[in-house]
């Protein structure tokens, strides 16, 4: 039988792909080791997405806001805020609760996000949300919500539990320079691990990020983001690449596809037994096609808003897949465990 690397390369949508064909021999024997169960491909409506393999939801069935509308006060080197614009301004508590309760009547609302800018700390305001969310998950018990919880401690954490929230993210990073340079940020490494420990300390569903590439497209930090991760009982762990596009011109370099999946391996090796996730954010393009295959197989858990050819790469290695129309983070509806077929859970009505 053909081995993985002559099964890709009979893929239409990779024909001008360059895979490093010494790491896809070790991705194939990991494989060989540890079996990969289904692959979730995630396409919430944060953006348009359509592909030729899968279609996206035209409907608010998992949306984005932002509490700070498209302002930050840390302007990060890699993203300068730009991540905020598509997001649904809810700048006011009355503004979130009117807008959510609105796409339940009218779209069958599943669940959100909750973002903001930071401000200088690394650190979101949503203490006056708090009871919006309440009154929310009170009046619809079904309705699932993550949150972006930037830097926090034990008590902020708790606060985000009580108000109701069901699954939190944040950005873990492993190197200093990294936080001074890129985040302009005045904070150690060390208040990262202690906001992971404080959120798994809930009862919420945790799911770190650590962005491949941060440091202006070195790989640097990223292995010590992942210890910190497997010290810690999170749910899952998305990984992201880091968009230059974004950054001022001649700042950023893109990192190399072998690398990013370099990582994708060795985050799967670091947590076998928990969700390992590529989140929506990462270069576009080939490198976008490649870095995708790579996530396949090396056996991560899901994918936000896949490239074309990656449910083609799913078929050729024998991967189940499933598609949600949610954010990457949260699971809600369908068993990715079914069974072979893609099955695409509804669009909101």
């Amino acid at each position: 039988m053909a081995g993985w690397l002559e099964r890709i390369g009979a893929i239409e949508e990779l024909d001008d792909a360059e895979f490093d064909a010494g790491l896809v021999a070790r991705m194939e024997a990991a494989a060989r080791r540890r079996r990969a169960g289904p692959i979730r491909f995630s396409t919430p409506t944060f953006k348009e997405y359509d592909s030729s393999e899968l279609k996206g939801c035209a409907k608010n069935s998992f949306p984005a806001f932002s509490i700070t509308g498209s302002a930050c006060a840390l302007d990060c080197d890699h993203c300068q805020a730009k991540i905020l614009e598509p997001m649904i301004p809810a700048t006011k508590p009355e503004m979130l609760d009117r807008k959510v309760r609105d796409l339940i009547l009218l779209q069958n609302l599943q669940g959100f996000l909750l973002s903001g800018g930071s401000n200088r700390r690394n650190e979101i305001r949503y203490e006056r949300f708090y009871p919006v969310i309440e009154g929310l998950k009170r009046d619809f018990p079904h309705l699932k919500i993550a949150i972006h919880t930037a830097l926090t401690d034990e008590a902020g954490a708790r606060r985000m539990e009580a108000a109701g929230v069901d699954t939190a993210m944040m950005d873990v990073i492993g190197a200093q320079e990294t936080i001074r340079e890129v985040y302009h940020l005045d904070r150690p490494v060390a208040d990262f691990e202690a906001t992971l420990a404080a959120l798994t300390a809930t009862a919420m569903e945790v799911s770190p990020h650590i962005v491949i590439g941060l440091h202006y497209g070195e790989i640097r930090g990223e292995a010590d983001a992942l210890d910190m991760v497997a010290r810690h009982p999170v749910n899952a762990l998305v990984l992201v690449v880091v968009m230059p596009f974004y950054a001022r011109p001649g700042t950023f370099r893109t990192p190399a596809t072998a690398d990013v999946g370099r990582i994708f391996l060795e985050a799967r090796a670091r947590l076998p037994d928990r969700k390992v996730l590529l989140g929506c954010a990462r270069p576009p393009g080939m490198h976008k096609r490649v870095t995708d295959a790579y996530a396949v197989m090396a056996g991560l858990d899901g994918i936000a808003f896949p490239a074309e050819g990656a449910v083609a790469v799913a078929r050729a290695i024998g991967r189940d897949h499933h598609q949600e129309h949610a954010c990457c983070s949260i699971k809600i509806g369908a068993d990715i465990g079914r069974g072979p077929a893609l099955r695409a859970s509804p669009c909101a009505a």
